[in-house]
């Protein structure tokens, strides 16, 4: 399905990505959002609380980010496309209702402009250390789809991917922008409506009844079950207990294996299709350069500065992040010597290339307490050691 015209900025902007993730979200198809304010993610509800009510859509600030995190959810199961916004603090403060998001499989989108930490940490800087808690933030089994855009201009379209993604595998995404990415302002293109391409809700095609079945699988789906269009007749319950396929509460350990089983598989049995990620200059490397977000963009200077030197470098960037795209890292590996991993934290994501690589090539990580950006010099420096 294509985009709805009334919400699609068409036309070449200077946005920073804070607005441009706004501007995704709307041609996405979002109009409900809830969120409370904390640096440095305001300014993306700054501007939905301008733009959602010019297009029919719906902004209100919440006592906190615990009840926008809920809200978002009831809103979703109320038929609209839906997000909340926050910092590091304020995802914390969600952890319990994403972990609910992904129990009940409601579809939503949460963004997370990412600052320095722990605690309240550096507000106004930037940071990457809250990968991990995207991933396993929440207690219990469960996966997530998480996305870093590296400009203003990914902010814009991979907002529209994020929602595409959560309507698809009936799942909460997290939008794991950093402070650097934004609050940089760029060029961002916005598309025609009809070069948009999104993902509508699926519904149930079975009519209402007394054994209607919440979460049966329809349509050859394996993995995801359709949700019930509001106001048509259809009576469920949602629960955040472990349910059977009516909804209702079963709380016994072969319903646990059947749905934990489902909500898992839905997203590892698609890692490949889910991945996305890009590459330079890696058909020769030697060395291999992982990263993500703002980080992404520094570790393309210091590859070209290696080149210079003439060291066999390249780059290898996760678009998404989690399911991390273990295929090609792994076909990456049986040609590269080694890995450095560069990102704005003490060792997150090196973690996985780590369980990927297992010793099968040097892992090397090089890391930075967030506040500012690296230095491309010195992940060059320690390219030539690993390289040594």
């Amino acid at each position: 399905m294509k985009a709805d015209p009334k919400g699609v900025l068409t036309g070449a902007h200077f946005l920073d990505g804070d607005h441009a993730c706004c501007e995704g979200a709307l041609a996405a198809g979002c109009r409900c959002a809830f969120g409370y304010p904390i640096t440095p993610s305001t300014e993306v509800v700054e501007r939905i609380s301008r733009r959602f009510p010019m297009v029919g859509g719906v902004f209100l600030q919440m006592e906190d980010e615990i009840g926008s995190s809920i809200a978002i959810q009831g809103a979703a199961w109320g038929g609209k496309k839906v997000m909340t916004v926050s910092s590091g603090p304020g995802i914390s403060l969600m952890m319990e209702h994403i972990g609910l998001a992904a129990m009940t499989e409601t579809p939503c989108v949460f963004v997370n402009v990412q600052r320095g930490g722990p605690s309240t940490g550096l507000p106004t800087l930037t940071g990457q250390a809250d990968m991990m808690q995207a991933r396993w933030g929440s207690h219990g089994d469960y996966e997530t789809i998480a996305i870093c855009p590296n400009s203003p201009q990914e902010c814009f379209d991979l907002a529209i991917d994020a929602f595409n993604l959560a309507e698809q595998y009936r799942i909460p995404v997290m939008f794991m922008m950093d402070e650097s990415v934004g609050h940089m302002t760029e060029r961002v293109v916005i598309p025609e409506a009809d070069e948009i391409d999104i993902v509508e809700r699926r519904y149930t095609k079975k009519p209402p009844s007394d054994d209607y079945e919440l979460y049966a699988l329809e349509d050859d789906n394996p993995f995801v079950p359709p949700m019930p269009p509001v106001g048509e007749g259809y009576r469920f319950h949602v629960t955040g207990l472990t349910h059977d396929d009516k909804g209702y509460p079963a709380m016994d350990a072969q319903t646990q294996q059947k749905l934990i089983r489902r909500i898992v598989d839905k997203i590892r049995l698609n890692a490949d299709a889910i991945a996305k990620y890009e590459e330079y200059q890696t058909e020769d490397a030697d060395i291999i350069l992982v990263a993500y977000g703002i980080t992404s963009r520094v570790v393309i200077r210091t590859m070209e500065m290696a080149r210079e030197k003439g060291l066999k470098v390249g780059v290898f960037r996760p678009v998404i992040v989690w399911p991390f795209p273990e295929t090609r890292l792994k076909e990456l590996m049986d040609q590269t010597k080694a890995f450095v991993v560069a990102e704005l934290n003490y060792g997150q994501v090196v973690l996985e290339v780590e369980r990927l690589v297992a010793g099968r090539a040097k892992v090397v990580l090089a890391g930075h307490g967030g506040g500012d950006i690296h230095d491309p010099k010195e992940i060059l420096r320690l390219v030539e050691e690993v390289a040594k």
